[in-house]
């Protein structure tokens, strides 16, 4: 009888089952964690750059931590980035370079980034972007007299950056400099006909007197001494015929680590220039960032699986706004005032 009531007891008792950990909150676009993750991954796609300008984080567009053990994670981060006027081998950093503004015909970067945090120390795996610049008709709604961006392969524009490095090389008594590529160049019609143009350049083992002789003979500085700079020119050809060119040399910039965020490592210690710019006018044709890079020493970091992972996050995050739509049909009481959506951030500098 004993052995009956303590068997109708048993049963009687409650279960408790195992409840699984809640995951954890997602990450807003705007939290600090978040926007140390997006200066490390802006960190490095300047640094894994070689053509074009550096790039300043307007906006976090996404973030997605995925937990891997303790003190472990990987963050997926979606980014909308601004060219900024400092070309990608200039030595000043990034805090100290002018984005370009809208009316300058501004340049737009997406890219995906893979991160992973251990103990609190970010390391970036691998990352994807591409750029555009804005549409020409946006431009002229605001300004209708605004020149556009121009080709890097329009005949004009070459001719143009030609003969403005001709001039410069004639009339220097310092190093024979060489193009490497056109950054930039706009072509104006009305009220007069101009090209203005960027390009980066680098000094060679000749001066310029020595390139008079036989300038194909002129070879690129060695890494141990390259010298690489930047011009600026403008060509009026109609009504009168003018040429202005401005040419300013870095020096050599002897390779440093880079100075990292708190918490923050990197692939690689320093910017590789030797592996930089190559001696190609019509190389890049248009004004697309066309990153895509691995860290050699991450597993894991392929940029299709990039892909999939933030198509993904994007996935989880239209659910989750849809849900926020669904509430917010809810009445609320008076006075009550909703908070702002985890995602996207903030816009550092202005929507295109």
């Amino acid at each position: 009888m004993k052995a009956l009531v303590a068997l109708i007891l048993l049963v009687q008792l409650p279960i408790h089952k195992a409840v699984p950990a809640a995951p954890p909150a997602p990450l807003g676009c705007d939290d600090p964690q978040s926007v140390a993750a997006a200066e490390a991954a802006v960190n490095y796609i300047n640094g894994h750059s070689h053509h074009g300008y550096k790039f300043a984080l307007n906006r976090i567009e996404d973030i997605r931590v995925v937990p891997q053990g303790p003190n472990n994670d990987i963050i997926f981060i979606e980014l909308d980035l601004l060219e900024t006027k400092c070309p990608v081998l200039s030595p000043t950093p990034l805090a100290n370079c002018t984005v370009r503004s809208f009316a300058e015909h501004a340049v737009e970067g997406d890219c995906d980034v893979k991160l992973q945090r251990v103990d609190g120390t970010l390391s970036v795996l691998a990352s994807k972007c591409h750029s555009h610049a804005d549409s020409s008709e946006d431009i002229l709604k605001v300004c209708p007299d605004c020149p556009l961006l121009a080709s890097l392969n329009n005949t004009e524009v070459l001719g143009m950056v030609s003969a403005a490095l001709n001039d410069y090389n004639s009339k220097t008594t310092d190093s024979y400099l060489r193009l490497l590529e056109i950054g930039r160049a706009k072509i104006q019609y009305h009220p007069v006909h101009a090209v203005a143009a960027e390009f980066s350049v680098g000094a060679t083992n000749c001066s310029a007197e020595e390139a008079k002789a036989n300038a194909g003979a002129c070879q690129l500085l060695p890494e141990d001494q390259s010298n690489f700079g930047f011009c600026t020119a403008v060509m009026v050809k109609r009504p009168s015929q003018d040429l202005q060119v401005d040419c300013h040399l870095y020096g050599h910039q002897v390779p440093a680590p880079q100075i990292p965020l708190p918490g923050v490592t990197y692939a690689h210690p320093g910017q590789d220039t030797s592996a930089g710019l190559v001696p190609s006018a019509v190389g890049f044709i248009n004004h697309n960032l066309g990153l895509s890079h691995n860290n050699p020493i991450a597993s894991e970091s392929s940029s299709s699986e990039i892909l999939r992972s933030m198509l993904s996050a994007k996935s989880v995050t239209k659910r989750a706004v849809a849900e926020a739509a669904q509430h917010d049909k809810v009445p609320r009481p008076v006075g009550f005032v909703p908070l702002p959506p985890p995602c996207p951030g903030k816009i550092r500098h202005f929507d295109i």
